[in-house]
């Protein structure tokens, strides 16, 4: 997991990413926030304020580019299969060149946006609201637009996506 800016996220969802998240890495700026919650931060990606008292066992990593961009080129490094990027920034425009390299998930305080390939299907239950930016033609099964980005599931049951692009982003809000 790597926290880039914890805003308002659920602690209780934080809670619960923590039991599938075998290293957690935290941009400098979000390190006290983190460790206030009573969590064990493994690495953090830039400088701390001087006289910031560190747990023990931290590696730290310079931040050499915009802290998101020097996590994941850690973790595609370090050979990760997958991530999940707690952040304000909803969206995938500076993460799709890491795509091909590691599965990855993008949590804001209100949804969780994830890249599916064509040919992706999920079972979900009537009303769920998917969040999708249509950035490129798709068609769906079991859904219905609500409005500009907004579409819901029509009847408990699988949800398929068809499109040419290489990925379809999509969110699931919160709740």
């Amino acid at each position: 997991m790597y926290i880039h800016e914890f805003g308002d996220f659920n602690e209780e969802y934080l809670g619960q990413l923590l039991e599938w998240s075998p290293t957690l890495v935290v941009l400098a700026s979000q390190y006290e926030k983190v460790v206030s919650l009573d969590v064990k931060v493994d690495i953090v990606i830039g400088n701390l304020e001087e006289g910031v008292e560190l747990q023990e066992n931290i590696r730290m990593i310079p931040m050499q580019k915009d802290g998101i961009a020097d996590a994941m080129e850690f973790l595609v490094k370090e050979k990760y299969p997958a991530v999940n990027v707690i952040s304000k920034i909803n969206s995938f425009d500076d993460l799709t060149c890491y795509l091909p390299d590691i599965n990855l998930v993008l949590f804001t305080d209100e949804a969780k946006h994830y890249a599916i390939k064509d040919g992706f299907s999920v079972w979900k239950p009537a009303g769920t609201v998917f969040l999708i930016d249509i950035i490129a033609y798709f068609e769906a099964d079991n859904l219905m637009q609500q409005d500009e980005r907004e579409f819901v599931v029509v009847e408990d049951g699988l949800v398929s996506f068809r499109f040419q692009a290489p990925y379809l982003f999509i969110g699931e809000v919160l709740g």
